[in-house]
C-alpha cells in the first residue's frame, strides 16, 4: 500500500497509541510490529519521538508506509475502538482477557508507563505474564506481544 500521508484519524482503525514514548528505535519498532500484525494506524502523543526522525525511519524498516500516522491527543479522543493498555501491575493477564477487535494498543513511556489520565480512559489494563521472573518487558517487546496476541485470535 503506498503512502497517502498523514491523513485523518480513522476512529475504528486497529491502532496503536504511543504515549510519551521516548527511544526512537522503540517507536520504530514498534510501527514495524504494528504493520506485521494488522494494525493500520499509529497515534503519536505529545512527548513520543518524532515519527519521521531518522532513527525512527530506520528501525520502521518501512512500516510507515502502511501505516496511518496520526499526532495529538486529541486523536485519542476520536477513537471508537476500546483502548487496551498493558501493564506489568494489572491484575488481569493478557490470555485470560477476551480481547475486543478492532481495538487500540496503548504503550506508555519506558519508564512511568501509560499517563494515568490515560490509562483511566482504557477498556481493559492487562499483564503479559513473565514466569521467568522479570519486573518488566521493553516497551517494543511489550507491545509486539499485544499486537500479536489480538493478531492471532483473529486467525
Amino acid at each position: 500500500m503506498p503512502w497517502q500521508g498523514p491523513g485523518d484519524l480513522l476512529p475504528d482503525a486497529p491502532s496503536i497509541v504511543l504515549d510519551r514514548l521516548q527511544d526512537a528505535g522503540n517507536v520504530g519498532t514498534i510501527l514495524r510490529s504494528a504493520s506485521a500484525f494488522g494494525f493500520t494506524q499509529a497515534v503519536s502523543l505529545k512527548g513520543t519521538a518524532t515519527l519521521w526522525s531518522p532513527k525512527v525511519l530506520r528501525a520502521g524498516m518501512g512500516a510507515h508506509f502502511g501505516l496511518r500516522l496520526v499526532e495529538g491527543l486529541e486523536a485519542v479522543d476520536a477513537l471508537t475502538v476500546p483502548l487496551l493498555a498493558a501493564s506489568s501491575h494489572a491484575q488481569q493477564a493478557i490470555h485470560q482477557a477476551d480481547l475486543p477487535w478492532p481495538c487500540a494498543w496503548v504503550m506508555g513511556h519506558e519508564g512511568q508507563g501509560v499517563s494515568p489520565a490515560l490509562m483511566a480512559r482504557c477498556a481493559h489494563t492487562l499483564r503479559i505474564p513473565q514466569p521467568g521472573g522479570e519486573e518488566s518487558l521493553n516497551v517494543s517487546v511489550a507491545a509486539a506481544i499485544c499486537m500479536y496476541e489480538s493478531s492471532r485470535r483473529r486467525l
